[in-house]
């Protein structure tokens, strides 16, 4: 047994689990074990280290007693085990776990570190330890619906940009888990989260979480960020109705023709001509302006590109194109002025948080099981959550990296 660790190390772990204070139910009967909150201490010091194995953690600890016994274990006593740490993945509430991370998050608030002025909602891919997504892997049909993963019953399979470049889209079917997280655009910090299947539908869960946030911090006045995954009216109508919010949200083209457009957003027909407006229809709850061919009402004019709908035979000759006339929220958005722009550029706090979170060794789980990867990826929140805690509490700028708190112990 050795108590060495190297002095930055445990005066950086001395100030996080200083600033952490709860405590969890324990089980009425059966053996005590090992204390839940020394337990969740040490995944901290997993996703602070970034370690994505168990026995990575174990090796630490049992060579780090010093930190052992800040996690708040016997040190004269064995450590947890590789099962040991398993078991408690399985076993444990995730919404006692939530409840920690609640608690963080009113703490930030209350000392004007986080709040809901700017919130972005995005998810990240949490791949399941499971041969099928190694690319190496030569099983057949990997990404097949009918062969799922013996390894993990509860992961499912899910899809996912494997590139940030506009120009570059490429997606990459995986087996596993989403996280879904909640940030403050100007602290980078989370406030809420959840884990779903990989084949969960980001829009699906976007109002849940927001109800969820709204119990540990008011969300009213927020400015709600998200990408066009969660360009559906039911968010656009929650965020204004009930938190009294904007969005800030792209649109979906979802395979509708972009009209070329004059700045008085009168449509150009394929001469180049502005087209005229030509009444209004409503159908199926919506209402359609009608744009006409120029020269329709001319009786010499003639269609200069001698389009095919001209020579029809018909009264109304020439082409006609409809726009859809904003009736709600989410129509009326001004997204091409500077304001709409400045405010979304904030979302790319989302990403970074995201890849912050990825570091700390939950890109790819080590579990196989749909409770133990929902408490890591809430265990990793936590991590997080701590490291700014610390930083604040003991007079650091920087609450985002704890390896930028750890040159600084």
């Amino acid at each position: 047994m050795t108590l060495f660790t190297s002095q930055s190390a445990a005066m950086f772990y001395d100030k996080l689990f200083s600033s952490l204070d709860f405590t969890l139910p324990r089980s009425a009967t059966g053996r005590r074990g090992f204390p839940k909150e020394a337990m969740v201490c040490a995944f901290i010091v997993m996703k602070c280290e970034g370690f994505s194995q168990i026995t990575d953690l174990a090796d630490y600890l049992d060579n780090n007693r010093l930190i052992a016994h800040y996690c708040g274990f016997n040190i004269m006593e064995p450590l947890p085990s590789y099962w040991t740490y398993d078991r408690f993945l399985k076993k444990m509430d995730n919404a006692a776990l939530k409840e920690i991370m609640a608690a963080q998050v009113k703490k930030l608030y209350e000392m004007g570190i986080v709040d809901a002025s700017f919130i972005g909602l995005d998810s990240t891919p949490v791949m399941a330890n499971t041969k099928q997504n190694n690319p190496k892997s030569f099983a057949k049909n990997r990404f097949s619906k009918e062969n799922h993963p013996k390894s993990d019953p509860d992961c499912a399979l899910g899809i996912h940009s494997a590139s940030n470049q506009h120009n570059e889209r490429r997606y990459e079917f995986y087996w596993g888990y989403k996280s879904h997280v909640l940030v403050d655009c100007i602290s980078g910090l989370p406030l809420y989260e959840l884990t779903t299947q990989a084949n969960t539908m980001d829009s699906t869960v976007a109002v849940d979480i927001l109800a969820a946030a709204n119990q540990i911090l008011p969300l009213q006045g927020c400015s709600f960020l998200a990408d066009k995954g969660y360009d559906v009216k039911s968010i656009y109508n929650t965020v204004k109705a009930v938190y009294d919010g904007e969005a800030f949200i792209p649109l979906n083209p979802r395979g509708t023709k972009d009209l070329k457009a004059l700045p008085a957003s009168n449509p150009v027909c394929e001469a180049g001509f502005a087209m005229h407006k030509d009444g209004k229809t409503t159908d199926n709850g919506r209402t359609r302006q009608k744009y006409c061919c120029p020269f329709r009402q001319s009786k010499t004019g003639v269609c200069p590109c001698n389009h095919k709908n001209w020579n029809n035979g018909k009264k109304n000759q020439g082409c006609t194109k409809y726009k859809t006339i904003p009736t709600d929220y989410r129509l009326s958005i001004d997204r091409e002025c500077l304001r709409f722009k400045r405010i979304y550029a904030l979302r790319t706090e989302c990403e970074r948080y995201n890849s912050r979170f990825k570091a700390s060794g939950q890109e790819r789980l080590w579990v196989r099981n749909g409770t133990s990867a929902a408490n890591l990826n809430t265990l990793a929140h936590i991590s997080a959550l701590a490291v700014a805690l610390a930083a604040v509490l003991h007079g650091s700028h920087s609450y985002r990296s704890a390896k930028q708190l750890r040159r600084s112990a």
